[in-house]
């Protein structure tokens, strides 16, 4: 997103050739390369572990921290090097997307237009809104010392990573395009008009559209 968005505002008249299939794929087939890599990682330390101790743990899933505390074995060096691994893919992503984003500000304060900068603005600004609170939240849950009973700042802080960040993810990525926001009232309307009653979801999904 920070690429396609550094193309779109710094190189606007390349974009179309920049942003092709090929470079889609690309970048897509990295995202999932590392997601599945770390998931190896974190499921190889997992199930190689002996437990022994109780099956419960105070968390909303099973968070990897959570589950090693209930290993019989030492696992000081299966946390640290899932914790180095994590904290490169985090700081090399995080790196990446400051990059793209200070070219973005800097050719944006270059355009002499009021109404440019509110475009530029209003399409960067949530999604490394996002970022940020996926990064930094995901950096307190696993960077602090884990106990064995978890506060509510430590379920709150699984919440803002993990639920958040996918929840406003279509709002960022396409309910803010103008093309999309009209197809999805006139189908709508046209749901509307073919059913007298309404579920509560579609009603609120409409308001949602209807006030981006």
């Amino acid at each position: 997103m920070a690429y396609d968005r550094y193309t779109a505002v710094c190189k606007p008249l390349h974009y179309g050739i920049i942003m092709n299939r090929r470079a889609c794929v690309q970048m897509a087939t990295c995202a999932w390369t590392a997601s599945v890599i770390y998931s190896a990682l974190h499921t190889g330390n997992t199930f190689s572990l002996p437990f022994c101790h109780s099956n419960i743990i105070n968390q909303f899933f099973c968070e990897v921290s959570q589950l090693l505390k209930l290993s019989c074995s030492d696992t000081y060096h299966r946390e640290l090097t899932a914790l180095v691994f994590s904290v490169f893919l985090a700081l090399g992503c995080f790196v990446f997307i400051i990059v793209s984003y200070v070219q973005i500000f800097t050719a944006v304060w270059r355009i002499p237009s009021e109404q440019g900068w509110r475009k530029a603005f209003c399409t960067c600004i949530p999604h490394l809104i996002v970022v940020s609170l996926f990064i930094f939240t995901g950096a307190f849950a696993y960077g602090k010392p884990t106990s064995y009973f978890p506060s509510s700042l430590d379920l709150l802080t699984a919440v803002l990573y993990s639920v958040v960040p996918p929840m406003v993810n279509p709002f960022i990525y396409s309910m803010r395009n103008k093309e999309i926001k009209c197809a999805v009232r006139k189908l709508l309307q046209r749901q509307m008009l073919s059913k007298n009653r309404m579920s509560l979801f579609t009603l609120c999904v409409w308001f949602t559209t209807l006030f981006l």
